[in-house]
């Protein structure tokens, strides 16, 4: 098993999980699978976007946990998942089959959820949403900085006018197969400019960058040419459940334009949250923020005594 990358102390240093397990998909991908907090409470999983892993999480883990059962998991090919060897393990068909394999492996039959995905984790909730492994599962759902489409034409990454070269240039970047290398003072500018807010504290840049640096080259590289066709437009009609939408208006890679049209597409969306100066990585740069979205969705629709759906259950 490979190591992950993290914080090694402090707010943003993953906490030790209650328990470890394997989600099988249905290839036979092993998926690294993690849980934390009481059994009972009220459930959250947490989906992890492109070059990440569960150690992204790390503060929504340490917030959330202690009142509510909160599961994560790495994305095939990042973390301690196992990494594709043929390039048909890299698809939108597959992050569907995933979430289906760490549902049924982390929850109880009818058991509901709030599920939770950031850039490449809420595509994986689009692209699921009309799995029945789903559907039985999910009672709300974030998507956080996310788009469903047109990700390469409208990244703001390259400083360019919108057009071709700024579309084949971003392409460039953003598939890029040299090795990210170590973690240098030029790396966490580079990454900050690309994926974080102008005001972003420097150890919350640290943190991204350790996160992103650790993800190997092959999955990075595999998965930006799958996110460069990406076409979930659609599949837009079927994330039926209570979906809140949050970005930061300083996003390069997924801009806000992606927020507000996910919000006016969505059968039932519970509200748009744009955060000021904030860029892409909205989980480490504004955690609260985040936290809060998570834990309003959990409290209104989460499974389990202490959330209101579980509540009108017993009621019923």
């Amino acid at each position: 098993m490979r190591g992950r990358g993290h914080a090694p102390a402090g707010p943003f240093a993953p906490p030790v999980a209650a328990r470890e397990l394997t989600a099988v998909s249905a290839d036979g991908t092993r998926l690294h699978v993690e849980a934390h907090g009481p059994d009972g409470a009220p459930a959250v999983v947490l989906v992890h976007g492109w070059t990440c892993s569960t150690a992204f999480w790390a503060a929504q883990v340490r917030a959330l946990s202690a009142t509510r059962r909160v599961i994560a998991y790495d994305q095939r090919g990042h973390g301690r998942s196992q990494v594709p060897v043929e390039a048909a393990g890299y698809s939108t068909r597959a992050l569907a089959d995933d979430l289906e394999a760490v549902l049924a492996a982390t929850l109880a039959p009818g058991e509901k959820a709030v599920l939770v995905g950031h850039s490449m984790g809420g595509m994986t909730l689009m692209a699921a949403a009309a799995r029945p492994g789903v559907r039985a599962h999910a009672a709300a759902a974030l998507l956080c900085s996310t788009g469903s489409s047109r990700l390469v034409a409208e990244s703001t990454v390259v400083p360019l006018r919108a057009g071709t070269v700024r579309t084949f240039l971003t392409r460039r970047v953003l598939a890029a197969r040299a090795p990210m290398g170590p973690v240098t003072p030029l790396a966490r500018a580079l990454l900050k400019y690309a994926t974080m807010g102008p005001g972003s504290a420097p150890e919350r840049v640290d943190a991204c960058a350790r996160i992103v640096h650790a993800c190997p080259r092959v999955p990075r590289y595999r998965w930006a040419h799958i996110l460069d066709g990406l076409q979930l437009d659609a599949g837009l009609a079927d994330l039926t459940v209570p979906t809140a939408v949050l970005a930061g208006t300083a996003d390069r890679l997924t801009p806000v334009v992606h927020a507000r049209r996910l919000a006016a597409a969505l059968p039932h969306c519970t509200g748009l949250t744009e955060l000021a100066g904030v860029g892409h990585m909205t989980p480490v740069e504004a955690p609260e923020a985040v936290t809060r979205a998570v834990a309003d969705l959990a409290d209104t629709y989460a499974d389990g005594p202490s959330g209101a759906y579980g509540r009108l259950k017993e009621g019923a």
